[in-house]
């Protein structure tokens, strides 16, 4: 399905329910604006809820190599970015629904550390796409261990499982991340709401066509599942919200 098809209907934010916003913007101004968040004290939860108007590529913490790599072949039109937190490369772009949620290094739900730390934020997104119709659960730790992964997509982050990451038909739907600093923690989401253009991210990394086959094989999307479109408001409404509920009052900031 083009990427044109499902775009969202917003430019810039959309202020909804609870304070927070649908926040349309590229790759790199998301993490810009998750970088500033921990460049001091984190003193009351935020959140950020994004799409993209246009493809990227944002490599992990662990890929500096790969980013440059990428950017010296030259291989895509995609914007290719590097993020601070873990994981493989992810590509983002109209067809993902992604959130931003920072929290003071005290809060509550970090306690326990960083695999238990991911399990209220899987669950909260697995129940939120119930709710929509779509067949989610967050995968537990002992549920991850008697599954495998294909070796071959190490490099993406959708081509792996991590605990308490959101899987439906057996297949990967939302990742998690999360970068925990001194002045607090910053936890990530990407909900894939139709099937991604696997290719972009195949040709930006260079990596053979059998991949583009294994990453289709080891994803599925919200589209898929219902058969048909999901609005993206309506699931960024209800994911905001869900999170405010869970979080109570949020701190605003309104810096682009």
């Amino acid at each position: 399905m083009p990427a044109a098809a499902l775009a969202p209907s917003i430019h810039g934010r959309r202020p909804v329910a609870g304070g927070s916003a649908l926040t349309l913007a590229r790759a790199a101004a998301e993490q810009d604006w998750n970088t500033r968040q921990l460049a001091a004290p984190v003193t009351a939860p935020r959140v950020r809820v994004w799409t993209y108007p246009a493809p990227g590529v944002v490599f992990g913490c662990a890929q500096a190599a790969l980013h440059e790599e990428a950017a010296r072949a030259a291989r895509t039109d995609c914007e290719l970015v590097q993020r601070r937190a873990g994981g493989g490369a992810v590509l983002t772009g109209p067809w993902m629904l992604s959130s931003s949620v920072v929290l003071p290094p005290d809060h509550r739900l970090l306690a326990g550390g960083t695999v238990s730390s991911y399990r209220w934020l899987g669950v909260l997104h697995a129940g939120l796409l119930r709710d929509c119709g779509v067949p989610a659960h967050a995968l537990a730790p002992d549920e991850l261990a008697r599954r495998t992964s294909d070796p071959a997509l190490g490099w993406a982050c959708f081509g792996g499982l991590s605990p308490w990451e959101v899987i439906a038909d057996g297949r990967k739907l939302v990742g998690l991340a999360q970068l925990r600093r001194q002045h607090g923690v910053l936890l990530t989401t990407g909900t894939l709401l139709y099937r991604p253009e696997w290719s972009l991210l195949c040709d930006a990394l260079g990596r053979p066509t059998d991949d583009i086959a294994r990453l289709d094989a080891a994803t599925t999307s919200c589209a898929e599942l219902l058969g048909t479109a999901m609005h993206i408001e309506t699931l960024a409404d209800g994911l905001q919200q869900m999170l405010a509920d869970v979080l109570g009052e949020l701190e605003e900031d309104d810096r682009a």
